[in-house]
């Protein structure tokens, strides 16, 4: 029975996973190198804006970049490059189509001409793109940082200069494209195809930034700086990393003006950590990095994006109020563990075995998976948390023993939705800590807590509407055990399985702990509820109000993430 069960589980998963594939609107974009994906060897800082635009949207749109470098809409047809994407089209998607750079040339393998056969390529998209159910969007050309007369800027686009000493640069920014800007307008009016004016967008952000400082928008790359082009760069067309999340974010801007179904799938974020490129960094340390010290009163969003992130991370007490924000699948993990050697050949113990340190106050995580993979081989941490108001939000903890450090003792942690799992006290520390709505997995025989709650403290662990759950060989586990004396954990209208042993709770071999712990539950249910035979130190209760989420988490500040989410208390002094 129980097999059919799994059976029948893996079927709604797998039915419930292709019809959200199936929901996933697509972007196809096809064009130039100014917005094509670009390799990431040597470090290249070599970015097209489409390369960087997926983070841009939440999971419900899919970026798909066809756009080549040196290609014209010419080039594009001839060599079949649209061909292959008009065939993947399906009702509901949107191609991005954005071409002009590379139409300019005098190849005739490449060139064509506004107004005539430039236009009717670009006809010949929207056309195309509609018969499949699509819905085309035409974009004019970025802008080049062309601030002097130079006959060459054209030119230029492929031959990537190491250095252009001909130009002398003035004040003002002048346009190359010419009429080229003007064939995706015309073909937009005429044909009621949504028109976003990139290049007049991307002149604006040039003339912000002037002369030098445009340069940080574009492959200027001093010599002996990156392996992808060791003699250096002065490029003023291809944009670096930076320059392609800013122009991504002025097309981002104006899809939300211009085209509100799409419109509500975009989202913006201060970094974002992706291993494809996609991102300012590719590791979640080098965001952390970035993120000002003491930024009072205000967010810094990180988004990571899918991935496995294989490094230890570390959020100083100065990264104050990051939320950090995962895609589908993305994990940090390391697999350090307590009894493995330093580079002094000393034990990390168990507080330097975690993956993920947090010791800023307001912290808050949403979507991303903690893991330590060491195994079964002792202390093993995946997350450890100190800071003050730290907020977990659909969060993952994968690991063994010791799994979840609450560290700080004076640290008040909020989880919810969250998925925990372990074998022995892995969950524990000297923090208080919420649990609503959360699932504890076992995945061995041992305890699921082992607070070390402080003498005095009038909160430990507190978890409501939780579900604890144990794989099919897991037969013995109890609720709690007291690393320190006055340990507390109070389950409340909690789903135990049958895995929880009748007595519940255990002494950690001392007697006198009996007198000095806190153990209590309130209207549990489950196969591993029954409490006839629970330990005699084990106390029901009656009244629950003082164990309102709002009660164990206000402190003196008012913190109630329970009714403000993740939103930053105001009355706070730094």
């Amino acid at each position: 029975m129980r097999k059919i069960q799994l059976v029948l589980v893996a079927l709604i998963v797998l039915i419930l996973s292709a019809f959200k594939a199936d929901h996933v609107i697509t972007i196809y974009m096809i064009g130039d190198s100014t917005m094509s994906n670009k390799p990431l060897e040597g470090n290249n800082q070599e970015r097209g804006w489409g390369h960087v635009l997926g983070s841009f949207f939440t999971e419900d749109v899919r970026v798909e970049n066809h756009a080549m470098n040196g290609r014209s809409s010419k080039s594009f047809i001839d060599e079949g490059r649209w061909e292959t994407v008009v065939n993947k089209i399906r009702p509901g998607d949107y191609v991005f189509i954005q071409f002009g750079h590379n139409d300019e040339k005098p190849q005739p393998e490449r060139h064509t001409d506004p107004g005539t056969t430039f236009d009717e390529n670009l006809r010949k998209f929207v056309r195309e793109t509609r018969a499949k159910g699509g819905i085309p969007v035409l974009f004019n050309s970025i802008v080049r940082r062309n601030f002097g007369v130079n006959p060459d800027a054209v030119a230029a686009d492929d031959i990537r200069p190491e250095k252009d000493e001909a130009v002398v640069e003035g004040d003002t920014l002048i346009d190359t494209h010419g009429k080229y800007l003007e064939s995706p307008r015309n073909v937009a009016k005429e044909m009621d195809v949504c028109f976003i004016d990139l290049n007049q967008a991307t002149k604006k952000l040039v003339e912000s930034y002037g002369v030098e400082g445009s340069k940080k928008l574009f492959m200027w790359i001093p010599a002996d700086t990156y392996a992808a082009c060791p003699k250096g760069r002065q490029d003023n067309t291809h944009l670096n990393i930076y320059g392609a999340r800013k122009v991504a974010a002025l097309a981002a801007e104006a899809v939300q003006k211009q085209l509100p179904e799409l419109g509500k799938y975009v989202r913006f974020y201060d970094y974002v950590v992706a291993k494809d490129g996609s991102g300012d960094f590719f590791t979640v340390q080098e965001a952390i990095n970035a993120v000002p010290d003491f930024r009072k009163n205000k967010r810094t969003t990180i988004l990571v994006r899918k991935g496995e992130y294989k490094e230890r991370v570390i959020i100083p007490e100065s990264k104050i109020n990051i939320s950090l924000i995962g895609e589908d699948g993305a994990v940090l993990t390391d697999d350090a563990y307590a009894s493995k050697k330093n580079c002094f050949g000393e034990e990390m113990s168990t507080s330097g075995s975690s993956t993920v340190y947090i010791y800023a106050p307001d912290f808050y995580a949403e979507n991303i998976t903690f893991a330590n993979t060491a195994g079964r081989v002792g202390q093993a941490v995946a997350c450890f948390v100190d800071g003050d108001r730290a907020y977990f939000k659909n969060c993952r903890f994968l690991g063994n023993q010791d799994t979840l450090y609450t560290y700080g003792k004076d640290s008040r942690q909020y989880y919810e939705g969250c998925y925990i799992e372990g074998t022995v006290d892995f969950i524990f520390g000297w923090s208080t800590a919420l649990f609503k709505d959360c699932t504890i997995h076992s995945v061995g025989n041992g305890y699921v807590t082992a607070p070390s709650t402080d003498k005095g403290k009038k909160y430990g662990y507190v978890f409501w509407n939780c579900r604890l759950t144990g794989a099919d060989e897991v037969k013995e586990v109890y609720l709690s055990r007291p690393w320190r004396p006055y340990a507390q954990a109070v389950f409340i209208q909690c789903e135990l399985g049958k895995h929880i042993l009748p007595a519940g709770w255990n002494n950690w071999g001392k007697k006198s702990n009996e007198s000095t712990v806190f153990y209590a539950e309130y209207q549990n249910k489950g196969e591993g509820a029954d409490t006839s035979a629970r330990v005699p130190y084990a106390k029901q209760l009656k009244d629950v109000s003082a164990y309102q989420p709002e009660e164990v988490l206000k402190g003196e500040d008012g913190w109630n993430p329970v009714a403000n989410g993740n939103v930053l208390l105001s009355n706070l002094k730094r």
